[in-house]
Order: C-alpha cells, then sequence, then structure tokens
C-alpha cells in the first residue's frame, strides 16, 4: 500500500479538484473541471504501467471513495437562486460522476492491461480515449438526460433541468439539449488531453521503474 500512496493521493486530489472546478465555467461549453479530471486517467496508467493492475485498481477505488465523500458533502450545504434553496452537488451529478468515474477508470485498467506488451504509447493512448469516451457518455447521460430522469425524483430533477435548454449544438449547429452540448466540448478537451498525458506518463514512468514505459 505504501508504494502506491502518492498515486491514491495524486487522484484524491484530481476528484477533489474536479468537483470543486465543475461548478464553474469557463465560456459557454466548459468548466474548469473539464481540464482537471482528465488527469485521473494519467494517474491511473502510470500505477498501471509502474506497479501492474491490481495496484491501478487500488487506487481507482480509492478515487472513487473520496468522489463520494465530496458528493456527500456537497449534498448538504444548500445554496440560494432563483427564489428556491437548492443542494450544491445535486444527486443525479453525484450518482452519474460515480457511476462514469468507477466505470471509466476500471474499463481504462482493462483496456491498458490488454494492450500493455505492445508499443509504449498504445496502453496508456488507446486506454485513455476508450475511457474518456465512456465517462462522457455516462455522466452527461446519467446527469442531465430527460428520458432518465424516470429515476430520479422530481426535485433531483429540478436541479439539473438548466442542462435540458434547447440551444443550438455548440451555439451554431442544429438545435439539441444544452447538456449535449457540454458533454461534446467535454469530450474534446478529452482527446487533446489524452494526446499532451503521454509525455508526463513517459516522464513519469522512467521515473518511478527502472522498466522501460
Amino acid at each position: 500500500m505504501t508504494r502506491i500512496l502518492p498515486g491514491i493521493l495524486a487522484m484524491a486530489a484530481v476528484v477533489v479538484a474536479s468537483n470543486i472546478l465543475v461548478q464553474f465555467l469557463l465560456g459557454n461549453w466548459l468548466t474548469w473541471g473539464a481540464f482537471t479530471y482528465p488527469v485521473a486517467f494519467l494517474v491511473t496508467d502510470v500505477m498501471n504501467r509502474v506497479y501492474g493492475p491490481e495496484s491501478a485498481r487500488r487506487v481507482v477505488f480509492a478515487g472513487f471513495l473520496v468522489g463520494v465523500a465530496c458528493s456527500l458533502v456537497g449534498s448538504q450545504i444548500m445554496l440560494q437562486g432563483d427564489g428556491y434553496e437548492y443542494a450544491a452537488v445535486s444527486l443525479r451529478v453525484a450518482v452519474g460522476s460515480g457511476i462514469a468515474f468507477l466505470s471509466a477508470q476500471l474499463l481504462d485498467v482493462a483496456v491498458f492491461n490488454r494492450l500493455r506488451e505492445g508499443a509504449w504509447w498504445r496502453a496508456p493512448l488507446a486506454s485513455t480515449l476508450i475511457g474518456s469516451a465512456v465517462d462522457t457518455v455516462l455522466f452527461f447521460s446519467i446527469a442531465f438526460s430527460a428520458s432518465l430522469g424516470v429515476f430520479f425524483s422530481e426535485s433531483a430533477n429540478m436541479e439539473t433541468s438548466w442542462a435540458t435548454e434547447a440551444v443550438p449544438f455548440l451555439g451554431t449547429g442544429p438545435v439539441v439539449p444544452l447538456w449535449v452540448s457540454l458533454g461534446f466540448a467535454d469530450w474534446l478537451v478529452k482527446l487533446s488531453l489524452a494526446l499532451v498525458a503521454l509525455i508526463p506518463f513517459r516522464v513519469l514512468v522512467a521515473k518511478l521503474s527502472p522498466n522501460p514505459a
């Protein structure tokens, strides 16, 4: 456990930072959390390469527990807006975040492990791209899709109703729910950062392990 403690601390820091920064918009289609959350895939992949899939899964579960704790705390913080009171972290966002994180990160571990014997860049790139796509689809659909609202209470749906507003896709395309544009923009950021993350991945693996990446 001691050897993967840095990975656990790094994952916890990413989850906490992302839970905070996701509340702050950057332009019309992104939040600051879109730039911090993808680091979770980098942490998972480094742990997987250096210490193996079992250690990587332990880091993922630690991050999941931190996320649950953050959601529980956020759900108890009440804010005022538009004449009504609402939780800082809505139930739908919390459920979507937890399911998406755990599913995407565990898939990342599995894909990475399947490709680990190939070229050094193939496993981290493929696992991150696949995991990011799954994460985006699960989170935004669970948290905001009107069709999944039947699984939540009326109050939980009200807290995320803003994301169902019909607007032009990314401001110029066909009219779709706002969350579709938010999810697509978030996915584009993840794709870009998946490529950029190959550099710190290579550096960190070289520092932590005597074996080549």
